[in-house]
């Protein structure tokens, strides 16, 4: 690793930690030459992956795109942001251990709508009667009567 300061090509590494997340690993290095600390940190590459839309497009993946969908389904709901987070988490694990390169916007969708179910009804079918294009009244009265059965 080259020093910043004085572009030496020998440093040590003086302390090594894991992140709070523990997806990185943070190094304090030493130059050999002018003695400058500085920090490095050490991830795993990972290709990106692509969302497949309805029409056929591709898209990267966007993290952003899930959390808004979630914040406008949770608008006026009693969902506190680290509730947010932890489906928009939960949502990425199922994501990855089920994908490597291209995922359907359609799973997507249907693993949001799982999420939502556990935490909040209202936030439910507010998310699916967008995901899911309700075209009238009786498509979003067979949704509820369908979610009354579950629960019985």
């Amino acid at each position: 690793m080259r020093c910043p300061k004085c572009d030496f090509e020998e440093t040590k590494v003086i302390d090594t930690r894991t992140t709070e997340d523990g997806k990185k690993v943070r190094r304090r290095r030493e130059c050999n030459s002018c003695t400058h600390r500085f920090t490095t940190y050490e991830k795993i590459e990972e290709s990106p992956l692509l969302v497949v839309k309805r029409d056929g497009n591709r898209q990267e993946y966007n993290r952003n795109k899930i959390v808004n969908g979630i914040i406008r389904a949770c608008e006026k709901r009693p969902i506190t942001s680290e509730q947010i987070n932890t489906i928009a988490n939960n949502i990425e694990k199922a994501i990855s251990n089920k994908f490597t390169e291209e995922i359907p916007a359609k799973e997507i969708g249907e693993f949001v709508m799982n999420e939502l179910k556990k935490v909040d009804d209202v936030a439910y079918v507010r998310f699916a009667s967008v995901y899911r294009e309700f075209k009238d009244i009786n498509t979003f009265m067979k949704e509820l009567e369908r979610m009354l059965r579950e629960k019985e």
